[in-house]
C-alpha cells in the first residue's frame, strides 16, 4: 500500500480569526514584493516553500517582508542580536486585546488614535505599536530600559511617516520599574501590553535557546545561535516572568483609575497561581484569562482592571463611543 504524502495545513487553526497570518506564508507573494527574501527560501521536509528558521538573517528578512507586504511598513530593521519577534504570535496578542476592548464596548471594537496603549518593553523591533496602529489605528507609547532598543524603535517610527504621529518611544530610566517612569498618573491609558522576559537567568536563557535550535535543526550538536535574537533584558531578568508579572500587578495599583485594562502575556502555566494570588491581594475588580495558541506552543494573556462597573461605563461612553 502506498503511503500518502504528508500535507501541511493551509490554515493555522489556533491563531485568531482576524490574524493576517492564520494561513501558511504565501512565499510567491512575499518574494515578488520583497525580492531580498528569495535567497532564503528553501523547501521544507514535505516540499513546501519555507525558510531556515534557525538562520537569524532569514528570520529577519522574512519579518521585513511580512511587515512590508501585509502592513505597508517600508522601513524596518533591528541591531544585530536584538530580538526578532515571530509576527503571527505578536499579531495574535493585538487581536485578542481588540476582542477584550470589544466586550468592554457594547460589542464594538474601539478604533482610532484616541485609543492610547502602553507597550512595556517595546524592544528594538517596536512590533506591538506597529501592529496595533496598522490594524486598529491605536496610538502607542512604547517604553524600554535599553538605550539601543529605544533608538532603534525611534528609528523605525521616524522612517515610516504614517507611524510618526502615533507612536512615542520613551526611555525607562530605572530598570526595576515597569509603569513608574513610563507614564504619569495624569495620562489616560486604555490598555497596556507586555511580553515579560521568559527566563530568570542568563544560564537559563542559553539553555532554552540551545534546546530551541536543536529542535529546529534536528542536530544534537547545534550551537546556540539566537535565531530570533534577544539581548539579556529581552530574554531574562532576575526572578524571570513570575517576578515581572507580579511586579506589574503591584505597580498597577498606583495607576488604578487612569488605566482601563492592564494586560500581560504569561507563557508559563505555573506562573498563573502567583499572579492570581497577587491580583486577589490587591483587589483587582475584574480579571480575565485569555488563552492563546501558536503552533505547538500554548500561552495566555491575563487582563485586570480596578475600575468599577460604573467607572467602566463612564470610560467607554467618554472615550470608546466617541470614536464610533
Amino acid at each position: 500500500m502506498s503511503k500518502k504524502k504528508a500535507e501541511s495545513p493551509t490554515v493555522k487553526p489556533k491563531l485568531h480569526p482576524r490574524n493576517k497570518h492564520k494561513e501558511r506564508y504565501d512565499f510567491n507573494l512575499l518574494t515578488v514584493e520583497n525580492p531580498e527574501l528569495v535567497p532564503f527560501v528553501i523547501k521544507n521536509f514535505i516540499g513546501d516553500d519555507s525558510i531556515d528558521f534557525a538562520n537569524p538573517e532569514a528570520v529577519k528578512t522574512l519579518n521585513k517582508a511580512l511587515l512590508h507586504s501585509y502592513y505597508n511598513i517600508d522601513f524596518w530593521d533591528i541591531p544585530e542580536d536584538y530580538l526578532c519577534p515571530p509576527i503571527p504570535g505578536r499579531a495574535d496578542y493585538i487581536h485578542h486585546i481588540s476582542d477584550l476592548l470589544q466586550v468592554s464596548n457594547y460589542g464594538n471594537i474601539p478604533t482610532g488614535d484616541k485609543i492610547t496603549c502602553l507597550d512595556i518593553g517595546v524592544g528594538a523591533n517596536c512590533i506591538y505599536p506597529i501592529l496595533g496602529h496598522k490594524e486598529y489605528g491605536w496610538r502607542f507609547i512604547g517604553s524600554d530600559i535599553d538605550p539601543i532598543s529605544v533608538e532603534s524603535a525611534k528609528n523605525i517610527v521616524n522612517n515610516n511617516p504614517d507611524l510618526s504621529d502615533f507612536i512615542e518611544i520613551r526611555k525607562q530610566e530605572k530598570a526595576t520599574d515597569l509603569l513608574f517612569g513610563a507614564i504619569t498618573k495624569e495620562e489616560i491609558i486604555d490598555v497596556t501590553f507586555s511580553n515579560p522576559p521568559f527566563h530568570a537567568s542568563a544560564e537559563e536563557a542559553m539553555k532554552g535557546t540551545t534546546r530551541k535550535v536543536k529542535n529546529l535543526t534536528k542536530d544534537k550538536d547545534a550551537k546556540p545561535v539566537l535565531n530570533f535574537g534577544g539581548k539579556s533584558n529581552e530574554l531574562w531578568c532576575v526572578g524571570g516572568e513570575d517576578w515581572f508579572v507580579n511586579k506589574l500587578i503591584r505597580e498597577s495599583t498606583k495607576f488604578s483609575k487612569n488605566v482601563f485594562w492592564f494586560t500581560t502575556l504569561v507563557s508559563k502555566q505555573s506562573n498563573l497561581k502567583n499572579a492570581y494570588k497577587t491580583l486577589d491581594k490587591y483587589k483587582a475588580l475584574e480579571v480575565k484569562t485569555i488563552p492563546m495558541g501558536q503552533g505547538n506552543k500554548t500561552s495566555r494573556v491575563i487582563a485586570w482592571t480596578f475600575l468599577t462597573k460604573e467607572e467602566q461605563k463612564e470610560w467607554k461612553n467618554e472615550r470608546f463611543n466617541k470614536l464610533l
